[in-house]
């Protein structure tokens, strides 16, 4: 069977070693242009780029998959399917037309919640129980196809995005391989997604992680998490911004007014922040500029920071 694998982010990298490991053919991989990073912004590769071509894999990476020269070139590999892990594009007719045993995606994701390009951020926006990974049929709607397999992974209550992103991927790239054989044998039949339990949610920018401090200590706390590693969850403080990168939600400790701070006894939080709804303890934070330490070192270097009122 000749694949093509599309993606483009770490959590994508799994999947494609997953392929390549148990003897796929895979022919092309197709992933996003290089793009400047960090504080040099120096060019800098997607990761599946960096293993497909440790595999010796031929990688393309066009702008976009619309012009003719970009549709005749994918064909002219003749894959039999192409399996998509966060390739950060959405697929035509036109592509979806190539493949004659279809595309299938890995969504992070029990489908149909959460569809969209955040899904793991919004499992834990919503406060599930659960996240999980579906492998779908791709459809021109996004995330709309029918489901081949699905498996559930339990939210911890410190998975951030981040570490989330980590189980899934694993998880993602043992289902694709189940899935994959049972589709190549003719033994799986698609399910159809329920629309009336579907939910979706955007993509995230880089305004939401600032802290809205009048919202219940709760909201605030999975904010954090959610926003973790990116966009972050960030307040200011003596004209610099402060990143809030741990925390935990005390929703019955007492009322303060919403944005103040109080210094916090036989707590793992050395210091609280008054919210709409509780206190939102610190457990590590960063000062714009410095290094990240715990809430308890940040209140012993920075004194001044007990009894401030924080903008938001």
């Amino acid at each position: 069977m000749r694949v093509v694998f599309m993606g483009s982010p770490g959590s994508a990298v799994p999947s494609l070693e997953h392929l390549v490991l148990n003897g796929y053919e895979v022919v092309a991989v197709y992933t996003q242009p290089d793009r400047p990073a960090g504080r040099g912004r120096a060019i800098v590769p997607p990761p599946v780029k960096e293993s497909a071509m440790s595999y010796g894999l031929p990688v393309y990476q066009p702008a976009g998959l619309r012009t003719e020269e970009a549709l005749a070139t994918l064909a002219g590999l003749k894959p039999d399917i192409i399996v998509v892990c966060a390739f950060g594009q959405i697929l035509t007719q036109a592509v979806l037309d190539i493949p004659p045993r279809q595309c299938l995606n890995v969504h992070f994701s029990l489908l149909p919640r959460h569809r969209g390009a955040s899904p793991v951020a919004a499992a834990i926006l919503a406060g599930d129980e659960f996240a999980g990974v579906s492998i779908q049929l791709v459809r021109v709607k996004l995330d709309t196809g029918p489901v081949l397999a699905g498996a559930a992974v339990p939210i911890s209550p410190r998975d951030n995005t981040g570490s989330l992103t980590d189980k899934l991927s694993l998880v993602g790239a043992r289902l694709l391989g189940e899935a994959l054989a049972g589709w190549r044998r003719g033994e799986i039949t698609p399910r159809p997604q329920n629309e009336t339990e579907a939910t979706y949610f955007s993509r995230i920018n880089k305004e939401d992680g600032e802290i809205d401090w009048t919202l219940p200590a709760v909201d605030i706390w999975r904010r954090v998490r959610a926003f973790n590693p990116w966009p972050g969850c960030y307040t200011s403080w003596e004209g610099k911004q402060l990143k809030i990168l741990e925390a935990m939600a005390l929703p019955g400790e007492g009322s303060l007014e919403a944005g103040w701070v109080v210094k916090l006894s036989g707590c793992e939080a050395g210091v609280g922040i008054g919210t709409g709804g509780g206190i939102l303890g610190l457990l590590k934070v960063q000062q714009e500029g410095k290094r990240a330490m715990s809430g308890g070192d940040f209140i012993r270097g920075q004194r001044d920071f007990i009894g401030a009122a924080l903008p938001g």
